[in-house]
């Protein structure tokens, strides 16, 4: 570390930045169910989340190899770069912070990545391979592979307690969330931390402090693990609040139905080195197990703006970064303007979401937006699930109104009036 020169001070302390705010961007990932449903009180969620994902920075480093070794070539990449790459990245996330929305911090990074060093030394310095097969793939595959499976989940959970009684159930599958969500938890901290292991990892190569082919050494390692634990103890509530209220509503069964087949997508592809993003994986096995329950509906206006936003994570953060690369290369000047108008944007994107504070006390107070015609006509048709608030309220009904009294075929029949 002795020749860690100032310029790569700054791009280490702004990947440690980007590190935290990928931890409270993202914890809505693992918590946002297990809060909306009532298995564990807010502040408990994400101090818990915020243990398991420093846990988790410390069992692989399969996904920061991705990013440090594969991903761009790392002959050519200067430190500016780097810089370049988490500026578009810590904005976009920032950005979608601001208006609640679940987006990739991954993809974010990657983007600014992709963007900078086209910038830098054009096209012939992104691997396209590894950004198709490690990142383009995994991105569209596990939104629906997690779905699927939850959806599945959800369905075989409803079916095996049917006969049995509500509260019962719901207490076992709160219990069950707690622990499918700490599982998600160290799945984040496996993934996401390791993203910024691999950033500093080729700041301090492209710096000549490592060889090319290093491993992470262990106080980046160690850094990154406590930034992203920081920052989901802080906790992203607009984004928790969406996606625990806003995309649909989750009963306990399809929060554990949920949880637990994103946590099973996101440490297989971690095993695999994908660098695969949590968010899409979380967010995708939220609406699957909105669809497993009879009569369950997904919001698909929000989900539609989110699928959006996914799509223009990486060219917007690219476009970031190629231009905070441009402002960087002109020398020491230029690093110094690229620093000061990241640190003016995120003073500037906190004090505009300090109009309309959500935190702890008020993240599950949220008004859902009226169904759809489709969504509506859906749930007119489907009888709701045994045991359900609906089904409860239909039976109190069936018994409190009698039914009309048979007519007496003896008695005489009423006569027309003129």
């Amino acid at each position: 570390m002795e020749h860690i020169t100032l310029l790569l001070t700054i791009v280490v302390v702004t990947a440690l930045v980007f590190d935290f705010t990928n931890g409270f961007h993202d914890t809505a990932n693992a918590m946002a169910t297990t809060i909306s449903t009532g298995a564990l009180k807010p502040k408990t969620a994400v101090a818990m989340s915020a243990v398991l994902n420093l846990v988790g920075a410390f069992l692989s480093v399969e996904v920061a190899k991705t990013i440090s070794k594969g991903l761009v070539n790392e002959e050519g990449i200067q430190p500016e770069v780097i810089l370049a790459a988490l500026v578009g990245a810590i904005l976009w996330n920032l950005l979608t912070w601001l208006v609640g929305l679940p987006s990739s911090s991954s993809h974010a990074l990657m983007g600014g990545l992709i963007g900078a060093t086209i910038a830098s030394i054009g096209v012939s310095g992104v691997n396209g391979g590894v950004v198709v097969t490690k990142v383009l793939i995994p991105a569209l595959a596990a939104p629906l592979v997690a779905g699927l499976a939850a959806m599945l989940a959800a369905r075989l959970t409803y079916r095996l307690d049917r006969n049995a009684g509500k509260k019962t159930t719901e207490k076992g599958y709160r219990a069950g969330q707690i622990a499918s969500a700490g599982l998600v938890s160290l799945a984040h901290g496996t993934n996401d931390a390791q993203k910024t292991m691999g950033i500093i990892t080729l700041a301090l190569v492209a710096g000549g402090v490592l060889v090319p082919g290093s491993n992470p050494p262990v106080w980046v390692i160690v850094s990154a693990g406590v930034a992203i634990a920081l920052g989901t103890y802080l906790g992203g509530w607009r984004i928790i609040r969406t996606m625990g209220k806003g995309l649909t509503d989750l009963q306990p069964q399809q929060g554990f139905a949920a949880q637990t087949s994103a946590a099973t997508v996101i440490l297989a592809s971690s095993s695999l080195g994908f660098s695969l993003s949590t968010t899409h994986s979380c967010s995708g096995a939220v609406m699957g197990a909105g669809l497993g329950r009879k009569g369950g509906v997904v919001r698909w206006s929000t989900a539609t703006r989110m699928f959006v936003a996914w799509g223009l994570t990486l060219p917007a953060a690219g476009l970031v970064g190629a231009g905070a690369e441009y402002v960087a290369r002109q020398g020491d000047w230029g690093v110094y303007t690229v620093a000061a108008f990241l640190v003016a944007s995120c003073v500037a994107i906190w004090l505009v979401s300090r109009r309309q504070v959500v935190d702890h006390t008020n993240v599950n107070d949220v008004e859902t937006e009226p169904a759809g015609v489709v969504t509506t006509a859906i749930a007119a048709v489907t009888p709701p699930p045994p045991g359900s608030v609906a089904a409860v309220a239909d039976e109190e009904l069936k018994t409190t109104i009698p039914s009309p009294a048979p007519a007496d075929p003896a008695a005489p029949a009423a006569s027309a009036t003129v």
